[in-house]
């Protein structure tokens, strides 16, 4: 599975696109480039010979966009990859830090598990919930405590919601996750 930050630009180069729209609209004579007539030219095919023209369409990240928040790379029932940074078992992804979260599975997270998130200066506004393989119901009395401060909730499988916080983070809003490492390992590349 693959997550792609929305806030990292891309640049995207096909010369052959380029060279192959310029022939339909030019063409050489004696007197130079001149408008190509209505009919286009019978195409052929490229080969790696031909340079330029055969080369393929590239990608390439050209920088990470400032502030744009921290993001989940990779994910294991070890643990995460965030930003470079190796966490192993659950973890509490804040604005300002990465700290391990102190719950077992879903039926961990209680309004006493809770407190970290909603203590935070600025405050919050989504909470992104992995839980896990599979997306669990949560304690409805956590969900109203987080509703009651304002906090917004997402309950969802680990790698969707690493996927939701990630997109979250790269649009700069105040968003924190509370992630359990899900029991089939899935690399995010």
């Amino acid at each position: 599975m693959s997550l792609v930050p929305t806030g990292i630009r891309y640049l995207t180069v096909n010369n052959m696109a380029v060279t192959m729209c310029a022939r339909l609209f030019f063409h050489r004579s004696s007197q130079g480039l001149l408008l190509s007539p209505l009919t286009p030219p019978a195409f052929t095919r490229l080969g790696p010979s031909d340079d330029e023209m055969y080369q393929r369409t590239t990608v390439s990240v050209m920088q990470k966009e400032p502030g744009a928040g921290a993001m989940i790379h990779s994910y294991s029932p070890r643990g995460f990859n965030i930003d470079g940074n190796r966490v192993f078992g659950p973890c509490a992804v804040l604005p300002p830090a990465i700290l391990q979260w102190n719950v077992g599975s879903y039926k961990d997270i209680t309004v006493e598990s809770m407190a970290l998130f909603h203590m935070l200066e600025p405050r919050i506004e989504v909470l992104v919930l992995g839980t896990g393989g599979r997306s669990e119901r949560i304690d409805p009395k956590v969900l109203a405590l987080l509703k009651s401060k304002g906090i917004a909730v997402e309950v969802q499988d680990t790698p969707n919601a690493c996927a939701t916080f990630n997109f979250l983070s790269s649009e700069r809003r105040v968003v924190a996750a509370g992630l359990i490492p899900p029991p089939i390992s899935t690399e995010l590349e």
